[in-house]
């Protein structure tokens, strides 16, 4: 990360779409800019997950608009995420491949948990570093975040599919505001809050903070009213909700401090945030100015810099988490990268697939734990559904198909075959897992490994073809796998 870099998380919310724009300066972040535009993604969505095609529209000239302020930024210097509404879409990806031609940088779809983790880097970011235990409370369009942490590091995350524009839509039929509503609204939410009360009890943290829309809306209102003059109450809350239900309708709000723009998703904001004070016994409640986009810019930085990648440190703690044999990963990492330099000397390949590789080698015996014949299976089975703090839903995807294919027949990942960029790193594992398949460093003397016109040529000595016979008997099998996927690998010899 050179000094005076300037960055930019883009935080693609079921509510609103925003932009933040910062300066890498001195080893801290400056902001400079931030953009928020009301998209109501989440809100055009079906019953049968499907979102709908004006809310798709008003998201993409959403990021019409965006993509002309940072036009110009590199790869490195851009992230952007997605949360909940795109997380259950049954038809994201026409949404995401559009949205990535637009920004010209990649989509990235988080988990819940990462989503979390993000919000509380967020929210450290913008508070003083004190030795306190923080729970902190992000209602969202249709996710609740929740993560206890202390100096720095989420010691507790979890993520809730209650929302302000889901619950709003759900328990405010027509936009009718009554008690009635929000008792069903606020006991709906706490039922759903209520399985976590032993992790967020209030024994196990010292200061609540609210992050994003909704605490911030709260806030505004209370403020204006003269009111949560220190921290935000239940009583506060019971005022708001009275003076809601006195509207009637969300058409009718007239509270000062509340944008036009949040009076459909109130109701159920509050709804959502009154069970989770409840649930988890907050009495005060603190609004911080910390938020996703602000943890994602630090993630940036964190990547590029000499705090290191987060994943790399996932990578290691399911290593150890699932007992791999290190050396042995460490052998096929080696080899793997070896082979993927051979055929791609210039640096072709995205710098991310080589990262793929690296990483799906070191896990590629994650399964082993719970069956050695099995054990693609079932590493890409836990890939899938583990939790990895630094990855993307589907960069941990890309690491899961790679650990199936590792093996045996091709037709389990045939789908993505077809990719040459993947299927060139996933021959590279293949291949490195045979070369390795006596658990001992292999001798990779006078092996050659190119590509040439789409075509493969592994060029192996005759005194290492009279060396090792079991290696050439799974090399020539593994050659014929990949001829009947349109793939030639021609096997030659150095006499």
């Amino acid at each position: 990360m050179q000094e005076e870099s300037q960055l930019a998380a883009v935080d693609l919310g079921s509510n609103s779409f925003r932009l933040e724009i910062a300066k890498y300066v001195g080893g801290h972040i400056e902001p400079l800019d931030s953009l928020r535009e009301t998209v109501r993604l989440g809100g055009g969505m079906s019953k049968d997950k499907a979102l709908s095609l004006d809310s798709m529209a008003r998201g993409w000239a959403c990021l019409e608009r965006f993509a002309e302020r940072i036009r110009g930024f590199d790869s490195h210097q851009v992230r952007v995420v997605a949360t909940q509404t795109l997380r259950e879409a049954s038809n994201r990806d026409v949404f995401i491949s559009t949205a990535k031609r637009i920004l010209g940088h990649d989509v990235e779809v988080i988990a819940g948990q990462e989503e979390a983790r993000l919000i509380f880097q967020g929210v450290q970011a913008a508070l003083p570093d004190f030795r306190e235990r923080r729970l902190v409370i992000d209602i969202g369009g249709r996710s609740t975040e929740i993560i206890i942490g202390s100096e720095k590091k989420p010691l507790t995350l979890a993520s809730f599919n209650v929302g302000s524009v889901s619950w709003s839509g759900k328990y405010f039929p027509a936009g009718i505001l009554n008690r009635t509503h929000f008792d069903h609204a606020i006991v709906a939410a706490e039922a759903i809050f209520e399985e976590a009360v032993a992790r967020f009890a209030a024994s196990q943290w010292d200061t609540a903070y609210g992050a994003s829309g909704t605490v911030g809306a709260v806030a505004n209102m209370l403020k204006a009213a003269g009111l949560a003059t220190d921290g935000i109450t239940r009583d506060d809350l019971h005022w708001l909700i009275n003076q809601l239900c006195k509207a009637r309708h969300f058409d009718e709000i007239n509270l000062q401090g509340l944008k036009d723009e949040r009076k459909s998703v109130i109701a159920g904001g509050i709804s959502a945030l009154y069970a989770a004070m409840n649930i988890f016994e907050i009495d005060s409640l603190h609004p911080t100015r910390g938020a996703l986009r602000h943890g994602v810019l630090a993630e940036i930085v964190n990547r590029e810099t000499a705090v290191g990648d987060i994943r790399t440190r996932t990578v290691k703690h399911l290593m150890a988490r699932f007992r791999v044999d290190t050396e042995q990963a460490r052998r096929v990492e080696r080899v793997s990268l070896f082979l993927l330099d051979s055929i791609d000397p210039k640096g072709e390949i995205p710098a991310f697939m080589r990262l793929d590789l690296q990483w799906g080698s070191l896990l590629h015996e994650l399964g082993s734990l719970i069956s050695h014949a099995d054990s693609p299976m079932h590493g890409a089975y836990l890939l899938d559904h583990v939790e990895a703090p630094g990855f993307s839903v589907d960069e941990f995807h890309r690491l899961a198909v790679l650990v199936l294919g590792q093996r045996g027949k091709l037709r389990r990942v045939s789908t993505e075959i077809g990719n040459e960029h993947f299927r060139s790193i996933l021959l590279c594992l293949r291949l490195a897992c045979i070369f390795c398949h006596a658990r001992r460093e292999p001798d990779m003397t006078g092996v050659r490994f190119e590509a040439r016109d789409y075509e493969f040529f592994l060029t192996l000595p005759a005194a290492w073809r009279k060396a090792h016979p079991q290696s050439i008997w799974l090399i020539e099998n593994e050659v014929d796998s990949w001829q009947r996927y349109g793939a030639v690998i021609s096997l030659e010899s150095d006499l």
